[in-house]
């Protein structure tokens, strides 16, 4: 709930928005880096209100159907600055997947897992290409967050490609 209780409040530090504003830019912007599911936003977002971390109002505009808006209280900001200070600060062991795929390494013949490692590789190079065509496409719309972030998934990208190689020739 920590990750959730984050991406939430620290969508709402950009500006107060409404439930379906908050859905878009977790589905359009948080997948491109975050590995978390948030299905349901209204019930977080209720247990933050409870918390007294977020309000929620009512607004209509024009012909519109009536919206619920939800904003960030003193007491929510507060939160969310100790949370990211926490996250920048938490060094929990990523999880590769590759990591289970090589403890079990020596059950497949070696021919095997060189074709299998090569394809990785192949994937990992378009990865690669397509996270430095986000990056300067980024870089354009001067939208610095996102471009740190995919800078940072593209060097992990290129790391495991180096460490794949070397382990072909030992293998």
């Amino acid at each position: 709930m920590i990750e959730h209780e984050l991406i939430l409040l620290g969508l709402l530090k950009e500006s107060p928005k409404h439930g379906y504003e908050i859905k878009k830019k977790i589905k359009e912007v948080l997948p491109l880096f975050a590995g978390v599911d948030l299905k349901s936003i209204y019930y977080p977002l209720s247990i933050l209100e409870k918390k007294n971390l977020v309000t929620k109002r009512i607004s209509k505009a024009g012909r519109r159907p009536q919206r619920l808006v939800y904003a960030l209280t003193p007491k929510g900001e507060s939160r969310f600055k100790g949370l990211l200070t926490k996250s920048l600060l938490n060094f929990k062991r990523p999880q590769f997947s590759l990591d289970l795929s090589l403890y079990f390494l020596s059950y497949m013949q070696p021919d095997i897992v060189k074709r299998r490692l090569r394809a990785r590789i192949l994937i990992l190079g378009k990865l690669s290409k397509s996270l430095r065509q986000m990056i300067s496409s980024l870089k354009k719309q001067k939208s610095a967050s996102l471009v740190y972030i995919l800078e940072h998934n593209l060097q992990m990208v290129e790391t495991e490609s180096k460490f794949l190689l070397r382990l072909i020739k030992t293998l």
